[in-house]
């Protein structure tokens, strides 16, 4: 489950993360209440306004900017809000904002100078640690980092028994480029950044830029936090973050009917059940010149109801041009398993996308002589590879 920025960073201050001064607000006059608020607080001069959606790059988008008084706050928040922002992180339709975050400016002149640096907490997946991912390049994407300054990013992974250590925390300081006073700062700042990445049993923690401000403090002026929801039963406090606004409705339908689905932006939707058949059933797509439109599991029984749910899910998208329903027969029968597929079809008023089906398992026999049998407009497939060519037959390719 991803977080605002605003929610990633509540989260954040309960752990001792030193977060900008910031106000969300849903309307115009809300965002000058919290203008007004920040400057009684700071007696600053500037001012940012943030729309708050799911996705980086919004101020490429015109979604965040710095507002030089209480006026321009006004002017901005009235931009803003209900926006369509378009990102190189949304679809070409964008997202509509309901909310922003007006925030303190961090960039306030002192002693020292103000520095941006990059730093998330993620799984290495190759080792199954928890690592720091760090640069001293913030403010910019870390694909471009990575690209251009690949020297510059630095790794750090987390023994799972030890924990992260003071003598790790001061590794990566120093390689951030701290000294005394900052790199006390820096290794309170790591040490609860990671903390709180555990506790809330967190994916990601993507914080960039982090400030090293005039005054030596280090200061989280973003947050891209995302939860395993796998976790989300223990953490009631922070499933009351979830924003449905934010979230695929289809993809929502489908949670609420207990089918696993992802959206894609392929051509063909799939049918399947079980994660490992599914991720095959992809590449048969991907192999047949497809491009897979879904991700969907309808779990151990695929029966007439849960097939008619998967196909009214799939055949919401307007860019499927066919479906493919692959179902290994294990636990549940293949012949249960075309009846339902042939149920289905007739609840459904029209479909008007051809259909593969390739049943293959217990009573699998059975289940082709009533996909066949049906009078309907199936193709009947035997193995991945008359799937697949079925596949390339009906989509052109």
């Amino acid at each position: 489950m991803n977080l605002h920025e605003y929610q990633g960073k509540e989260l954040l201050a309960k752990y001792g993360v030193r977060i900008q001064r910031g106000y969300i607000a849903h309307t115009v006059e809300e965002s000058i209440q919290g203008a007004q608020k920040i400057y009684n607080d700071t007696n600053t001069p500037c001012f940012l306004v943030k729309a708050q959606v799911h996705a980086g790059g919004r101020g490429k988008g015109g979604g965040i900017k710095l507002a030089k008084d209480i006026h321009e706050v006004e002017k901005y928040a009235n931009a803003i809000l209900g926006m369509r922002l378009i990102t190189p992180q949304t679809s070409k339709q964008g997202k509509i904002v309901h909310k922003v975050l007006i925030c303190e400016d961090v960039y306030y002149p002192g002693e020292h100078e103000i520095e941006e640096l990059y730093i998330s907490v993620l799984l290495n997946r190759s080792t199954n640690r928890n690592m720091i991912m760090y640069s001293t390049e913030g403010g910019m994407e870390i694909e471009k980092v990575a690209e251009e300054y690949p020297n510059k990013i630095f790794t750090e992974e987390i023994n799972p028994e030890k924990g992260l250590t003071l003598a790790q925390c001061q590794k990566i300081a120093i390689n951030l480029n701290m000294k005394d006073r900052a790199l006390d700062h820096m290794c309170t700042f790591l040490n609860n950044l990671y903390t709180s990445y555990v506790e809330s049993d967190a994916s990601l923690f993507e914080i960039n830029p982090v400030i090293k401000a005039s005054d030596n403090q280090i200061i989280a002026v973003d947050a891209k936090v995302t939860i395993d929801d796998n976790a989300l039963f223990k953490h009631p406090e922070i499933e009351k973050y979830r924003d449905e606004k934010e979230e695929d409705s289809a993809e929502l339908h489908a949670s609420s009917l207990g089918l696993s689905y992802v959206k894609l932006d392929g051509n063909v939707g799939c049918v399947v059940n079980g994660a490992g058949l599914a991720m095959a059933t992809m590449d048969i797509i991907k192999l047949s010149g497809g491009n897979p439109a879904n991700f969907l599991d309808v779990g151990g029984t695929a029966d007439a109801k849960r097939v008619e749910s998967a196909f009214r899910i799939i055949l919401e998208d307007k860019n499927v041009e066919a479906i493919l329903v692959n179902i290994f027969g294990g636990i549940v029968r293949c012949d249960r398993v075309a009846q339902g597929v042939v149920d289905a079809y007739q609840n459904i008023e029209s479909i008007e996308v051809p259909i593969i089906v390739r049943l293959q398992g217990t009573n699998a026999t059975e289940a082709k002589e009533i996909i066949d049998n049906s009078g309907l407009k199936f193709i009947s497939a035997t193995s991945l590879q008359s799937a697949a060519d079925a596949v390339k037959s009906v989509i052109g390719s």
